[in-house]
């Protein structure tokens, strides 16, 4: 009864391909609600909690912010490369031919909002500092696709 109910379905909905866009908009609604509550403060203070290792002589510990960042973040545009490497190398983009469209898109993908943030952003301070979640589009955009190129 409870495998039909409620474990069949969970595990055909895992099964989507847009399950992690699906799961990544629901995180995403989730946090600007909470952040913008009148519980904002505990979901800045979540950001800010320490995990790590310690020892007798040993201490190992960072915010929470800083392991998703620079370790998770390392791991996932890790994992991503190798993708693309193996597709490269063995599967469907192993031509210059099938790989031209794929590379203007990644490419147009990254100059035009560069040059989007350049022209509307005339001010000199401002011009050094901007960035974008690929990693977020990413996401967003398989789980709107059959294919992922």
């Amino acid at each position: 009864m409870i495998k039909r109910v409620f474990l069949t379905p969970f595990q055909k909905f895992v099964k989507i391909e847009s399950f992690s866009g699906i799961l990544l908009m629901f995180a995403t609604l989730l946090a600007l609600v909470w952040a913008n509550s009148p519980y904002g403060d505990s979901y800045r203070e979540l950001w800010q909690y320490d995990l790590g290792i310690i020892t007798e002589t040993f201490e190992f510990k960072k915010p929470l912010i800083l392991w998703i960042n620079d370790g998770l973040m390392a791991i996932f545009f890790l994992l991503i490369g190798l993708e693309i490497k193996r597709e490269l190398l063995i599967g469907e983009l192993n031509s210059p031919k099938k790989i031209a469209f794929p590379l203007v898109g990644a490419l147009g993908g990254m100059l035009v909002p560069v040059i989007f943030f350049l022209v509307l952003n005339q001010n000199p301070e401002t011009t050094k500092g901007w960035g974008d979640s690929h990693g977020y589009r990413y996401c967003v955009f398989i789980s709107y696709s059959k294919r992922t190129w």
